[in-house]
């Protein structure tokens, strides 16, 4: 695994330490004395994580930290503190900071290790997802970037899954009115539970008297469902080489008992503020797929779809043996309706046509707005009658009743003509499928509109 991790030292010999530390790991180096410096390596580099020392002069690696996770195009990267501090107090003061991990000197080089490639992980799904949603556009990246998750107001929906009744009692103490709470004593039963419901985070306790903890952490980490939910592991003292694996497998974050409640509650937080991130990620991307092949007004299939689709549906057709047919409408003298009435009034009747035309369609057929107020209708396993019947059903369908426009509800007659054609037996392409439904259309509106004319050849 490489990546590229930023030291941030202002003692040159703890920063060399460090960068042997990870260049034995094969880990490219980038390093920084001070505050400033490291913040402005943040905004112009690509920069992995940042492994923060605490106590330098002029900005602290508080105030660093802060400003990176403040700032929308450096609030992604992963931060670790690094620092001879050990107060609990001074651990949560750096997760409130946004840090993701708060580690002690001396390091132990395996757990540093250990959680910088944990880290490096999720900063490369963050990227995926970053890279996705900003090439798009009206996603308005910025704004979403820039929200600050951690100060929502929605709860949390957290499972625990820990068997002893004195721990699961001290930790609903802690974040009662913090987090939405649910408990589950088996693992086995709160490996369904958390396959079954949406949590923002599972926590696990390790001390289960005959099951592995990391089993189900493997479980869950193997599973569409719970892949990207948080883990936090709920460890004893001692526990370090069960911990170290646990990130190797995935976990994302680590409590060593007794448990402190405001680090609880900080690392939790960092947890669903990152969840949270990802997840608004992932429905841009998604909503961006969706914008891509979607028609806004009518809410039907686009023309890009259509391209790409219908090639899939001739070519399967043809290697099956079995019929397709397509039929191409065309609202009959639409530009005296935009004339007349405006593109609001136009907009609203192609908003009606399109909801007339899915409900007299099949589930499989596959209906989209061709361009302006053309739509074309495939239809899977359909031969030409049957398909021409259908076809005339949609133009009696839109002929008998007004279509209504404007707030004030008037109405209007509308009419529509439909050209269809049908796959040949022997040498045929989609091309020529177009054209012949679209010669078809022609004629149609040639003999005087509001009908359907089928090409079988």
């Amino acid at each position: 695994m490489t990546a590229r991790i930023l030291v941030v030292d202002d003692i040159p010999a703890n920063v060399r330490l460090l960068e042997v530390r990870l260049l034995a790991e094969y880990f490219e180096v980038l390093t920084a004395t001070n505050g400033p410096d490291a913040i402005e390596t943040c905004e112009n580099g690509k920069v992995d994580v940042v492994l923060l020392d605490v106590m330098m002069p002029d900005m602290d690696g508080f105030e660093v930290c802060r400003r990176l996770k403040s700032d929308p195009a450096t609030s992604h990267i992963p931060v670790v503190m690094i620092t001879a501090l050990d107060q609990v107090s001074d651990r949560v003061r750096g997760l409130e900071a946004g840090a993701d991990d708060f580690l002690t000197k001396p390091v132990n080089d395996l757990q540093l290790m250990t959680r910088v490639k944990s880290l490096v992980r999720l900063k490369s799904l963050t990227d995926e997802l970053r890279l996705r949603a900003s090439t798009t556009r009206n996603i308005g990246i910025e704004e979403l970037l820039g929200r600050n998750f951690a100060s929502e107001d929605t709860t949390p929906k957290v499972l625990l899954i820990d068997e002893r009744k004195s721990s699961v009692e001290r930790i609903q103490k802690m974040l009662r009115d913090r987090a939405d709470l649910d408990v589950i004593g088996d693992p086995h039963a709160g490996f369904f539970q958390a396959a079954e419901t949406s949590y923002e985070c599972v926590m696990i306790s390790t001390a289960f008297a005959d099951f592995d903890p990391l089993r189900l952490c493997s479980q869950l980490r193997s599973l569409d469902r719970t892949r990207f939910v948080p883990i936090i592991l709920l460890a004893e003292e001692g526990e370090e080489d069960r911990i170290i694996r646990g990130l190797e497998l995935g976990i994302n974050d680590y409590l060593m008992r007794p448990i402190d409640q405001q680090e609880l509650t900080a690392r939790l937080r960092t947890q669903v503020r990152r969840k949270r991130y990802n997840d608004q990620l992932r429905a841009s991307v998604t909503q961006t797929i969706e914008m891509a092949v979607t028609d806004g007004l009518t809410g039907l299939h686009n023309r890009r779809y259509l391209d790409s689709h219908l090639q899939t549906l001739f070519d399967r057709a043809v290697a099956r043996r079995r019929p397709l047919s397509v039929m191409i409408t065309d609202l009959d003298r639409f530009k005296s309706i935009n004339d007349a009435y405006g593109h609001d009034g136009g907009d609203d009747v192609l908003r009606e046509f399109a909801r007339r035309l899915r409900k007299n369609v099949r589930g499989i057929d596959l209906a989209c707005r061709f361009g302006g107020e053309e739509f074309v209708v495939v239809m899977p396993d359909t031969d030409g009658a049957v398909a021409e019947k259908v076809a005339e059903r949609i133009r009696a369908e839109i002929a008998q009743k007004p279509f209504a426009i404007g707030a004030d509800g008037k109405t209007i007659e509308v009419t529509v003509s439909v050209g269809v054609s049908s796959v040949l037996k022997g040498v045929d392409t989609v091309a020529a499928l177009m054209k012949r439904a679209d010669l078809a259309l022609y004629e149609a509106k040639s003999a005087g509109r509001n009908r359907v004319v089928a090409k079988a050849a």
